[in-house]
């Protein structure tokens, strides 16, 4: 299917939506804010406090199995500098997406969904130090808001979205497939806009609309592939959010493994075996964190 084609009828969809969530206002200005080189991490404090929901959030992930702090946390501008400055920007932002989407009603468990997410985050952090990617934050952050397109489906196409489901539901078909088909777009097309929408930078833009074609990219070829390994190894560990039954794939003829290969030669030699059982010990702290963010905070 025409690329262009789905692109322009994606963003129709998106147009489409009159009360179409934004991020909040807090995540552009802290990263404003993080911009200056000469920055306080008690600015950043003062300015998270003024939206309780993201500050208790940042306080729940850095309190997570994720970072393991050797004791609780329970000061916001402790967890900043238990975080570090580079790593705030990326928090922010995933506070707000999961602000954004919160509350509505939507096709799928919005928890299963950002277990999925978070999920392809953690993954894509892991693979992006086994390659020495120069960006490991940047990794962990795409690989959080890869699938947002797919939200935007759930929440405001949740007929077409159901529809969807039920074709793939018990067999090896995909999402995106099944999107293409039907609605002659994709959640990468759909997420793309929003990203686009939300002003988001151009290298993350290009993972949400090609991380299940990562040969396509051309602004960070290395960072797509990261993103798309990291979620078939979730999908393969069952860490993802309805529809197949079962998923397998052939690590050696991704191109994504290609890809990091011509990068980093030394994952040849990689033990995918002993790589997914780790996977396996990171799951419940994922499904864990996912369930302490939603804990106790609005709906």
């Amino acid at each position: 299917m025409n690329k262009q084609k789905m692109m322009e009828k994606a963003q129709r969809m998106v147009s489409g939506v009159i009360n179409l969530p934004t991020i909040p206002a807090i995540a552009t200005r802290v990263a404003s804010l993080l911009d200056n080189p000469d920055v306080e991490v008690e600015e950043v404090a003062e300015l998270i406090l003024t939206d309780q929901v993201m500050a208790t959030r940042v306080i729940k992930i850095v309190n997570s199995p994720l970072f393991k702090p050797m004791h609780e946390i329970s000061s916001l501008k402790r967890a900043l500098i238990y975080l570090g400055l580079h790593r705030i920007r990326e928090i922010a932002l995933t506070c707000s997406i999961i602000k954004a989407f919160e509350g509505k009603d939507g096709a799928f468990d919005i928890k299963t969904f950002w277990q999925h997410s978070f999920g392809v985050g953690t993954v894509s952090r892991i693979i992006a130090q086994r390659v020495r990617y120069p960006e490991v934050e940047k990794a962990y952050i795409c690989g959080i808001i890869h699938d947002i397109g797919e939200v935007f489906l759930s929440n405001y196409m949740q007929k077409e979205f159901n529809k969807i489901v039920e074709l793939i539901k018990g067999t090896s078909h995909c999402f995106v497939d099944a999107e293409a088909l039907w609605l002659g777009t994709t959640h990468c097309e759909i997420g793309h806009c929003l990203a686009k929408k939300w002003n988001f930078p151009n290298d993350y833009c290009e993972v949400i609309a090609l991380h299940h074609e990562p040969a396509k990219a051309t602004l960070d070829p290395m960072l797509v592939a990261i993103v798309n390994l990291a979620d078939l190894f979730c999908s393969v560990r069952h860490l993802d959010y309805g529809g197949r039954e079962w998923v397998s794939f052939n690590l050696a003829e991704e191109k994504s493994w290609n890809i990091l290969q011509n990068y980093s030669p030394k994952l040849a030699s990689m033990d995918v075996e002993r790589f997914c059982f780790e996977l396996d010990e990171r799951v419940p702290e994922i499904q864990d964190l996912v369930d302490s963010l939603f804990e106790g905070l609005a709906k």
